[in-house]
C-alpha cells in the first residue's frame, strides 16, 4: 500500500507563483506492457554461482543480511550471508524468524478460498451481505472475489506517509475496524470489477469476513487451517505484540544523520525497526515466519493440499482489467493473493513479495513446482519506491541458466 500523505496545516506555506509560470509537462504514459510467456520454456538447473553472487558482499549499504532457499525438480540451493546484529556483529543464520510482510496476503486468501470450498462463503457474495454497516451506504456492492484480486475499488486510509510518522507511531495498536473505517471515509475509487488497485484495505476486509463467517479470530483460523496443516511450526501471527519471538535478524531502516536513535552504519545512519507493531497491516502483512516454513507453505499450497484445486484457480488468474493509475493503460498483474510474473526466457511464475521496515521477503514458484524460491533480505530501505535491486537480483538468479 502507498499511503496518501496528508499536508498538515502548520506546515502549509503560501508561495507566490509568477504570472507567466508554465505548469510542468506531465511525463508521457508508457505504452501498455506486452510480456509474452513461452509455453515451451523449461526451468534450467540451479545456478549456484548466480545465487551466491546475488547475496555476496553483505552487510552492504542496501542490506545487512539475506537468506535464500531454492528447490524443485532441477536442483536445490540454500544460502545465507551478512550479520544478524550490527551492534554485536553476530553472523546471520538461515534458521531464524523474520517479518514476511505482504506475503501474509497469500494466507488470508487461502483461508477465504477454503471457506468457499466448504460452501460457507461465495466469491460472488457481497461484503454488504456479510458485514452490514462496514461500508458506507453510498458504496456499490463489493464482491468477495473483488477483495482478493484487488478490483474492489475500496480506497486506502489517509495516513501520513513519512518515515518520521511511522517511527513515532511504531507501537500504536490498530483495530481492523478502525483501519477500514478510516479508509472508507473516502469515496470508492472506481466501480468494483473495472480496475485493479493493490491496497491493504482489501485484505483487512477479507480478514473481517473470515472472523464473521467462522466466529473465531483471524489468527486462529490461519493457524489451524494453514500453519499447522502445512507443518509451519516456526511461524505465527503476533497480534498486538511488537516482538519477534526466538532467534531472528534485526531489521534496520536508513535515516538521515541526526534522526532520533540513529546509529552509524558505514557512511550512513540507520535505526533499529525490529520491535514494531504490525497491527497496522494485520491480515495484509503481520505474519512472522522462516524460510523453511515458507517453502513448506508454497509447496503445500500449489499442490492443492491446502485449498482444493477448483477453488485454488483464482490464485493463478489475473483479472482482465487495467491497473488503476495515472495512465490507466497497463494490464493487471495481481491474481487473488499473488502476482503473475513472466521471467526472462518466458518462464511463468507466481508469488508474493512483502516488506516491513528492515525486512523484505518473497515467495515464488512455477505452478508445477519445478522451481520454488523463498528469500528474506534485511533491506535498509525495504519500502523504497520501485523494485529493490537486491531482491530483484535474487529472483532473477533463481531462474538464471
Amino acid at each position: 500500500m502507498k499511503p496518501i500523505v496528508l499536508a498538515l496545516a502548520a506546515a502549509l506555506v503560501t508561495v507566490p507563483v509568477p504570472a507567466q509560470a508554465a505548469a510542468p509537462t506531465p511525463a508521457p504514459c508508457p505504452p501498455p506492457a506486452v510480456v509474452r510467456s513461452d509455453p515451451e520454456a523449461t526451468v534450467p538447473p540451479v545456478n549456484d554461482a548466480a545465487l551466491t553472487k546475488a547475496i555476496a558482499n553483505l552487510p552492504a549499504a542496501d542490506a545487512t543480511a539475506a537468506i535464500v532457499r531454492v528447490s524443485g525438480t532441477k536442483g536445490s540451493w540454500k544460502g545465507v550471508n551478512g550479520v544478524a546484529d550490527l551492534t554485536t556483529g553476530r553472523k546471520a543464520s538461515e534458521h531464524v524468524r523474520f517479518r514476511a510482510g505482504s506475503v501474509t496476503k497469500m494466507f488470508t486468501t487461502a483461508v477465504v478460498l477454503q471457506l468457499v470450498a466448504e460452501g460457507r462463503l461465495s466469491l460472488n457474495a457481497t461484503v454488504q451481505d456479510h458485514l452490514p454497516g462496514l461500508l458506507p451506504d453510498s458504496y456499490p456492492d463489493v464482491r468477495v472475489g473483488q477483495l482478493l484480486n484487488h478490483t474492489s475499488g475500496l480506497p486506502a486510509p489517509d495516513l501520513p506517509g513519512s518515515f518520521d510518522w511511522v517511527y513515532e507511531t511504531r507501537f500504536r495498536t490498530w483495530t481492523p475496524e478502525k483501519y477500514v473505517a478510516l479508509a472508507v471515509r473516502n469515496p470508492i475509487e472506481f466501480p468494483p470489477g473495472t480496475r485493479q488497485h493493490y491496497l491493504n484495505t482489501n485484505t483487512f476486509v477479507a480478514g473481517l469476513l473470515i472472523e464473521k463467517v467462522t466466529g473465531r479470530s483471524y489468527e486462529h483460523e490461519v493457524t489451524t487451517r494453514i500453519l499447522r496443516p502445512a507443518g509451519m511450526r516456526d511461524s505465527y501471527l503476533p497480534g498486538a505484540s511488537p516482538l519477534i519471538r526466538g532467534p531472528h535478524h534485526k531489521g534496520y531502516q536508513a535515516v538521515p544523520a541526526g534522526f532520533d536513535d540513529a546509529i552509524a552504519y558505514g557512511d550512513a545512519h540507520v535505526v533499529d525497526m525490529t520491535r514494531t507493531s504490525v497491527t497496522s497491516t494485520w491480515a495484509s502483512g503481520d505474519l512472522i515466519s522462516t524460510a523453511a516454513d515458507l517453502e513448506r507453505f508454497v509447496k503445500a499450497l500449489f499442490s492443492g493440499k491446502l485449498v482444493p484445486s477448483a477453488q485454488l484457480e483464482p490464485m493463478f488468474t489475473v483479472p482482465d482489467v487495467k491497473m488503476h493509475d495515472e495512465c490507466g493503460n497497463q494490464p493487471a498483474i495481481y491474481t487473488s493473493g499473488m502476482s503473475r510474473m513472466v521471467l526472462p526466457g518466458g518462464i511463468v511464475a507466481y508469488g508474493k513479495t512483502g516488506a516491513r521496515y528492515g525486512y523484505s521477503a518473497g515467495v515464488g514458484a512455477t505452478r508445477d513446482l519445478s522451481r520454488t524460491l523463498v528469500y528474506s533480505v534485511n533491506s535498509t530501505d525495504a519500502k523504497a519506491s520501485g523494485q529493490n535491486q537486491r531482491t530483484l537480483g535474487i529472483a532473477l538468479a533463481a531462474f538464471q541458466k
